[in-house]
């Protein structure tokens, strides 16, 4: 059983018995908790049916998970640094698979609910912890091969995951989370027998417990109240949640000013490009969010496609950015990244456009695959670029954290989308069990998610101005990221400032 303790240049090699030991449980665990993000999306539809639930249950099934993980995100990379990552990453697999039996046994949508805000945990303990246990415990030209290993394996998850989903939502949608099980006991005995402990032996001695809580207070009463007015209308009541909500995230930017150790270190925002960067994902993970969610849906309920096939429409989409997305980040180091920060969207735009013409007698390779291939472009030129121009805007020591930050935007943004931007569509109740009426909230919502991407290549056209500084990739520890493989539930990771988490921001 490995117990020793390695420094951030660990000694191991790609090609030993434990490098490949830890390679596995480090893909394996990136892979519990992106492919329960990603197959969920496909078991909306049965969900709904066999639980009796509203539209407001559904996306509280999707947005329980993402609020509680976009907001401990960076709590898991500091505790990592702090406590130990192979002890933080053990526990948020334990935890994760504990929640995940309690989701497969739900009996009401109520009980699921909570138990994805707990996975939401365990993710947001096991995800730092992925990658920054491949930096810590590899060095030089190892740690690059591991993590393109990483990314690599990754990417062949995301593709495999879709149709996993369909095939086990057409059994029975409780497979989805009880297939989590057997797949965390693997990552549990291979992390205790073959994975090093590593710390961070300059993290802060002080974790950001009142910016942690303001934040999840903020988002999730500013999500509660966002949702609650697709159900019942702009109430008192909801504006009340909603004025809550963002006050609640007021008192958080105040706090980090204050913090010894803050989550978000206010210095980073003294880069303009980095606030612009910021910007541009706000407004592009927003609708990147909506599109998931509604398109799968609008599949079955719409088009009649089964649950395989509506949750492999978008393979495309995976399968363009794991052939392209390294060249469009080395073309954004030639050229600078505003040509494409502004293209991608545009692009991805005109495939969302392309998606709300897909209706009640949609063919797949007539309507489905040239919106899929137009909006998987879009998302190739974006993706890349935009996480380097991340990185590149931050100062050295707060790479790890700007990446961090960066992905917790792009996690908020979709979370928020998610709850608002159906009820700009005028979609609520049990519309999504009436084809006609979804099918019209659906072509609103995309004509939105269009709009959000138009204003999102005008941020980009008009703020981001310098090019990218660091021709090469010199890494010295690794960004926190869950989906370096597919970029759609949160920034691509890029392996040239490794960090292992949050604890570098404050060295």
């Amino acid at each position: 059983m490995a117990r020793s303790t390695v420094t951030p240049d660990g000694g191991l090699r790609m090609g030993t018995p434990q490098g490949r030991w830890v390679l596995l449980a480090t893909v394996l665990g990136s892979s519990l908790a992106m492919l329960d993000a990603t197959v969920v999306n496909v078991a909306l539809q049965r969900i709904g049916t066999d639980l009796d639930a509203g539209f407001s249950g559904l996306q509280w099934t999707v947005n329980a998970y993402t609020l509680t993980l976009a907001s401990l995100i960076l709590l898991g990379g500091s505790l990592g640094d702090r406590l130990g990552r192979r002890r933080v990453f053990l526990v948020g697999t334990v935890w994760f698979a504990a929640a995940s039996l309690l989701c497969g046994l739900a009996p009401d949508v109520e009980t699921l609910v909570v138990a994805r805000a707990l996975q939401g945990v365990g993710g947001a303990l096991l995800t730092p912890g992925s990658l920054a246990i491949i930096s810590a415990s590899f060095s030089g030209p190892d740690r690059a091969a591991a993590v393109g290993a990483w990314s690599g394996l990754g990417g062949v998850a995301g593709a495999v995951g879709p149709f996993l989903g369909g095939w086990l939502v057409g059994i029975d949608w409780r497979l989805v989370f009880l297939l989590n099980l057997p797949l965390a006991a693997v990552i549990v005995v291979v992390t205790l027998r073959h994975v090093p402990e590593s710390r961070d032996p300059q993290a802060a001695h002080h974790l950001d417990l009142a910016g942690t809580a303001l934040v999840v207070a903020g988002l999730g009463a500013l999500t509660y109240g966002l949702t609650a007015a697709g159900e019942g209308g702009a109430s008192p009541a909801v504006w009340a949640w909603i004025a809550a909500g963002l006050v609640g995230l007021a008192a958080f930017a105040a706090v980090q000013r204050r913090s010894p150790a803050p989550l978000v270190p206010p210095a980073l925002f003294a880069s303009r490009q980095f606030t612009a960067a910021n910007a541009v994902t706000l407004l592009v993970y927003a609708p990147l969010g909506v599109v998931f969610v509604l398109l799968v849906l609008h599949l079955q309920v719409v088009a009649g496609f089964a649950p395989l096939a509506a949750g492999t429409a978008l393979l495309p989409v995976t399968a363009l950015m794991l052939l392209f997305s390294a060249r469009a980040g080395a073309l954004a180091q030639r050229i600078g990244p505003r040509p494409l920060l502004t293209a991608g969207p545009l692009v991805a735009a005109g495939g969302v456009l392309l998606m709300a013409r897909i209706g009640e007698d949609a063919s797949w390779v007539v309507d489905v695959l040239p919106a899929a291939v137009a909006f998987g472009a879009g998302l190739t030129l974006l993706v890349a670029p935009l996480t380097a121009t991340v990185l590149d805007s931050a100062p050295d020591r707060f790479a790890g954290v700007a990446s961090g930050v960066n992905n917790a935007v792009a996690r908020a943004a979709g979370l928020l989308a998610v709850a608002v931007v159906p009820v700009v569509a005028g979609i609520g109740g049990t519309d999504y069990t009436d084809p006609a009426v979804f099918g019209a909230g659906f072509r609103t919502a995309m004509l939105v998610c269009a709009g959000l991407l138009v204003a999102g290549a005008l941020v980009a056209a008009l703020l981001v101005r310098r090019p990218l500084g660091r021709a090469e990739p010199a890494p010295r520890r690794l960004p926190i990221e869950e989906c370096a493989h597919c970029g759609v539930s949160g920034p691509q990771v890029h392996p040239r400032e490794p960090v292992s988490g949050a604890g570098e921001a404050r060295r």
